[in-house]
């Protein structure tokens, strides 16, 4: 018999490696057969519910990195809240409509305006609904648990016909109003665009001075003077109507090299600096509000420009006088309309400019700056030009500039409601908590929100015009049309003339031939996904409004939360949303933007195919993303070292287990061995923490916790000596089934604990344990047990692993010194304080054993020779004796079996009780 036949060294099923990419696909197949999210909703039906509401992603394009920490953060919540007692469904949702598809179907030849809008309605239609399966399947393979057979998408009938009930109450509360003022337009998508529709980057733009000559200034100013204005869009000049100072600010007439000159008085010494003037004389000083109607001359038209009065001039930059476009610029229109001016907009949709800008008619906005410029200097009017770069809007799609012009456009009015917003965000919690002040003083700041778009590829504006061209939107008209798009779909509104949309026998007074119009624009597609509450959490029966959370990357403040909260306050008078938890953006490993122009984007695909999805899954447990997160190949390597130390960890607890029966070998924690207990405290004390971590949504916690456990608790110190106990005795001995008890215990914690990050490697160690349920993710968290006097086991044993590092570092030297190889060929003899002597004895254990030596003795006397350390002395040699070839502890009594004569008296005694064919076949290595 050979010596190794008479060891108990375990085996198991669970593989060292677990072949991720290959063996990921066929565990989620395996799920979606046996049903394990239906099969969770009926197991937590009477539960209390947690709805995470699902911010829709756009329905294009495979999926990127920070879908994959968006998509697997609200999984983790998800399954934590399942496991942890509560109701928690998860509906995913996509948000269809809108430009960028588009502009994908004109990159694939297809010519809006050569066909009709409803077929091109269609293609649009296909088209999104195939990125939508894209996604889907990209989402599943992350291990995203949810009802995936039954999303939320923005273009369904009755999503849509839900969302023109929200238009309907919105417009019933007086808030939506057609107006003319100026709005972020973009000439490269030919389309108003939303706050959260613009992103700024820096531009190199022109820095004009020019000249305009006083008509009159009202006795005060000299009529051979000049208003001197500055600005950085040259193009919007043909625009100006007035030019606006601040009541409040000096000014002065200047006169400078034969000429008058008025600016602001702090200004001068500036403005000296840029024209290079040396000497200047101030003729007289006023104040702003002295200059109000007096007229200056346009520097190229023959019209008169009107001096009027603003508080959103400032003396930040420019001369204090403010070139005023009241169609071409928000504070130019608000203050205009106080004045009475005209909303001169002379640009197109294409961004050329119109007949309304004689001398430029024809020119692309950016090309007429050089026209202008050439145009004043011609007349001696232009008194510098210079360029700079700054900050400017850019369409966030096709990442060209905006410019602001005046259209006719609906809106939604935000000051009746503004305050009744800004109560209800007092009520929502935000983590990170500085999202409240941003969302805040988003609302607080807003203007009213442009919800009309010039696109087909959305839901249409349910309004109507009369013969006369009074808008139609009644509650009968409007309600009319969601029930026709609930029934047909918003394609309806493009297949049917006005009088077919509206209600039966419909009359009205502007229409006395019975004749009507229908509205073009579509709706904002914010305005999309910012009704979501309302179909998906107000119509769906396993969903509840309003919402626990919304969670989504920090943009959405502006975008999705933003929406969200005002239709919802406006239908609602609430927020759709308890709690907001937002997320930072992900860069790549030197913390720049990804990119497909710089190749520094990371594909969850590349990595799944490399790794797996569970070291995706890990690595976003392990980040803090309530900031910007830095990720690259090198940091999924890392993670995936992670990884197999857990997996091994695992792996060692499953195969020393598995002679192992909880029911009938399992030991009552009172009856364990006080390591033992102090391991299963440990236990207890990781379970309430990650329990607590998951509550509050704070990942890394739970990852640093459990990582800590089983590399500092488990493998560093109690399965480290664990070996000489599970190998070495008898196979039902009590000390191993007491460490079983703990092994087993353990990983049945963790499993449980590390199922929402790990589904898949969990599922794998559950299919190895002896529990009742099929598969983990149907469990609930482990039970937190809090042991009697736990805080006294934990404080006994914490004063003992600070002995044993004294001791480790003692075994290291002696090590170095070559007085030792290993730890079992050590003999460690200690002079304790009496503290520490008391401690050792009330412990009751094999200290030897805990320390993996091979003898140990606690001297009555100081020692001669010892390293010395606060509360002990410790001496270090080599032990006597031989070694045992079946513990491999050097021992004194090996050979007192003469039968077994390589064995220590220990190992004789197990082989005789329990292996007693071995005496008489014999015992070879």
């Amino acid at each position: 018999m050979r010596i190794k036949d008479t060891l108990n060294v375990g085996k198991t099923a669970f593989p060292m490696r677990g072949n991720l990419p290959k063996k990921e696909p066929e565990w989620q197949q395996e799920w979606d057969d046996q049903q394990i999210y239906q099969r969770r909703q009926a197991l937590n039906k009477d539960l209390p519910t947690f709805i995470l509401h699902d911010g829709p992603p756009y329905a294009n394009g495979n999926i990127h990195m920070g879908h994959a920490l968006n998509k697997v953060t609200k999984d983790i919540i998800i399954r934590s809240k399942s496991m942890l007692g509560y109701r928690a469904p998860y509906v995913p949702g996509w948000d269809t409509h809108g430009l960028p598809i588009e502009q994908e179907l004109t990159k694939q030849g297809i010519k809006r305006k050569e066909m009709s809008t409803v077929d091109y309605r269609k293609l649009c239609y296909d088209y999104a609904m195939n990125e939508v399966e894209k996604q889907k399947k990209d989402f599943k393979r992350l291990g995203v648990s949810g009802d995936w057979e039954h999303p939320y998408l923005t273009l369904l009938p009755k999503y849509e016909a839900e969302e023109i009930k929200v238009f309907a109450k919105m417009v019933d509360r007086g808030l939506i109003y057609r107006g003319k003022k100026p709005v972020y337009w973009s000439p490269s998508s030919e389309s108003t665009l939303a706050e959260a529709e613009v992103e700024y980057k820096d531009i190199k733009s022109p820095s004009l001075y020019v000249a305009f000559p006083v008509r009159d200034g009202k006795g005060l100013i000299d009529n051979d003077a000049y208003f001197v204005i500055w600005t950085t869009t040259p193009w919007t000049l043909p625009a100006n109507e007035a030019i606006c100072v601040n009541p409040n600010f000096d000014y002065s007439l200047l006169q400078v090299n034969g000429k008058k000159y008025v600016v602001a008085s702090e200004r001068i010494d500036y403005l000296a600096q840029v024209f290079g003037w040396e000497n200047w004389q101030v003729l007289k000083t006023f104040k702003g509000r002295e200059m109000e109607y007096m007229v200056a001359k346009h520097p190229f038209y023959d019209r008169d420009s009107l001096l009027i009065l603003g508080n959103h001039v400032t003396l930040d930059d420019g001369t204090g006088l403010v070139h005023t476009a009241p169609g071409l610029g928000n504070d130019d229109f608000n203050v205009g309309q106080k004045y009475g001016l005209e909303v001169l907009s002379p640009v197109d949709d294409h961004g050329y400019l119109t007949k309304e800008a004689p001398g430029f008619d024809g020119l692309f906005y950016e090309d007429a700056n050089k026209k202008v410029t050439a145009t004043l200097t011609d007349k001696g009017l232009m008194m510098k030009l210079d360029f700079f770069v700054h900050s400017y809007p850019h369409d966030w799609r096709t990442k060209k500039p905006v410019i602001f012009r005046s259209t006719p456009q609906w809106f939604a009015s935000i000051d009746p409601i503004r305050e009744d917003i800004l109560e209800q965000i007092n009520e929502v919690k935000f983590k990170p908590a500085w999202g409240k002040t941003r969302l805040y003083n988003m609302i607080r700041d807003r203007g009213d929100w442009v919800i009309s778009r010039q696109r087909v590829w959305g839901v249409p504006m349910p309004i109507f015009y009369a013969e006369d061209g009074t808008p139609i939107m009644t509650q009968e008209t409007i309600l009319h049309v969601a029930d026709l798009f609930a029934q047909y779909g918003s394609n309806i509104w493009f297949e049917k003339s006005a009088k077919e949309l509206l209600p039966e026998g419909f009359s009205h007074p502007g229409s006395p031939h019975g004749q009507f119009t229908k509205e073009t624009d579509i709706l904002d597609v914010w305005f999309d996904s910012g009704s979501s509450h309302q179909y998906t959490l107000r119509t769906r029966d396993d969903l509840s409004f309003p919402s626990d959370m919304y969670l989504e990357g920090s943009d959405q403040y502006r975008g999705w939360f933003n929406s969200s909260l005002i239709t919802s306050v406006a239908v609602n008078g609430v927020a759709p949303y308890r709690q907001i938890l937002s997320q930072g953006f992900i860069l790549d490993g030197k913390g720049h933007k990804m990119s497909k122009s710089l190749g520094n984007v990371i594909v969850p695909g590349d990595i799944e195919r490399q790794f797996g999805a569970e070291i995706i899954r890990l690595w976003v447990s392990s980040v803090d993303t309530s900031s910007d997160v830095p990720v690259s190949v090198e940091t999924f390597k890392q993670v995936s070292e992670t990884y197999r130390k857990i997996r091994n960890t695992l792996r060692f607890m499953l195969a020393n287990t598995t002679d192992f029966d909880p029911q009938t070998n399992g030991v009552a924690f009172d009856d364990l061995r006080s390591v033992d207990q102090y391991l299963m405290v440990k236990l207890d004390q990781l379970t309430a923490t990650v329990e607590k971590a998951y509550e509050d949504f704070d990942f890394p916690t739970v990852y640093k916790h459990v990582v800590s456990f089983l590399a500092n608790d488990m493998s560093a110190f109690y399965l480290d000596f664990a070996k000489d106990v599970i190998y070495i005795d008898a196979p039902d001995s009590l000390s191993r089934r007491q460490m079983q008890t703990v092994m087993y215990s353990a990983t049945v914690a963790i499993a449980k604990l590390l199922t929402p990050i790990l589904p898949h490697t969990m599922e794998q160690v559950w299919q190895q344990l002896k529990e009742s349920e099929d598969f983990v993710q149907l469990t609930f968290m482990p039970k937190v047990h809090n042991y009697p006097q736990a805080d006294k086991i934990l404080q006994q044993w914490q004063s003992f692993m600070h002995f044993r590092d004294e001791v480790l570092k003692s075994l290291e030297q002696a090590r170095d010194q070559k007085v030792i190889g290993k730890s079992l060929e050590a003999a460690v003899t200690i002079y304790p304080q009496a503290q520490l002597k008391q401690l050792l004895d009330s412990l009751n254990a094999n200290v030897g054993q805990l320390l993996i030596v091979s003898q140990f003795k606690v001297s009555e006397t100081k020692l001669a020779s010892a390293d010395e350390y606060d509360d002990v002395q410790v001496q270090v040699t080599a032990a006597p004796g031989q070694v045992c070839q079946r513990c491999w502890m050097t021992k004194e009594d090996v050979g007192q079996d003469a039968d077994l004569p390589n064995l220590c008296v220990r190992c004789a005694q197990i082989i005789r009780n329990h292996y007693p064919e071995a005496l008489s076949e014999g015992l070879e290595k």
